[in-house]
């Protein structure tokens, strides 16, 4: 779990400008963190979204200002487990 954090948490905040960091399920079955730009989704890629946690700068400005580092950090706090176990 906690290499999986590192990875995740890498992929949002590496993400230049705006889009998402995804946990997804690959047509193998394997797991794989990555990020996308903009509108890019995983599922053009023909992976599975499990996760996803939106880094444009409206889905955090009003309430971390340009602290992303913050806003990644307080998501893990947010994320319903026992929904993404339902889509494995």
């Amino acid at each position: 779990m906690s290499e999986f954090k590192t990875q995740f948490t890498q992929a949002a905040m590496t993400q230049f400008g705006s889009g998402w960091a995804f946990l997804v399920k690959k047509p193998d079955s394997q797991l794989a963190v990555y990020s996308l730009s903009n509108q890019d989704s995983p599922i053009t890629l023909g992976d599975k979204p499990l996760l996803a946690l939106d880094v444009w700068e409206h889905a955090y400005y009003l309430k971390y200002q340009n602290r992303r580092d913050e806003y990644v950090a307080n998501f893990w706090h947010v994320i319903n487990w026992q929904d993404i176990s339902k889509l494995l």
